[in-house]
């Protein structure tokens, strides 16, 4: 059962982010940015209140560098779509299973990021969670 409302474009959208986002990082950092993007969607809070849809939240302004490149608008492939698709069924990792931002420093991971502590890092990437008083949301099980 998905966790979010999806139709299959949608997991087509969501396969082409994974790929431009974080083909580098393997499949568990493709999903990893898959888990990002969900927690957007289903978290309803910070940057991402009103954030209902895969397309909304992969097009949010200033959200994804990937979207302004070429390689994003590439057909995904049927492994980037198995991702995708164990995104919105809720499979999420540790450290992307409750973050809502993720970025590839050219150093070091920074403690925080936008006032979010660091939940770890995966390869090049940090992620960062918010608070549960921030976005309690995130923390439902489902």
């Amino acid at each position: 059962m998905a966790v979010v409302k999806y139709t299959e474009a949608d997991i087509e959208l969501l396969a082409r982010l994974l790929r431009a986002e974080a083909e580098g990082e393997g499949q568990q950092g493709m999903l990893m940015v898959g888990n990002v993007g969900i927690n957007r969607v289903r978290g309803d809070c910070s940057d991402f209140k009103g954030i209902r849809t895969i397309p909304q939240m992969i097009y949010q302004e200033h959200a994804f560098e990937a979207v302004k490149k070429g390689y994003f608008y590439q057909r995904a492939r049927e492994i980037e779509k198995r991702l995708a698709r164990r995104a919105v069924k809720g499979e999420r990792l540790w450290p992307s299973k409750f973050a809502l931002w993720y970025f590839r420093p050219p150093g070091d991971c920074p403690p925080t990021w936008y006032n979010q502590p660091l939940a770890g890092q995966f390869k090049l990437h940090c992620f960062y969670e918010p608070t549960g008083a921030e976005c309690e949301n995130i923390y439902n099980t489902f």
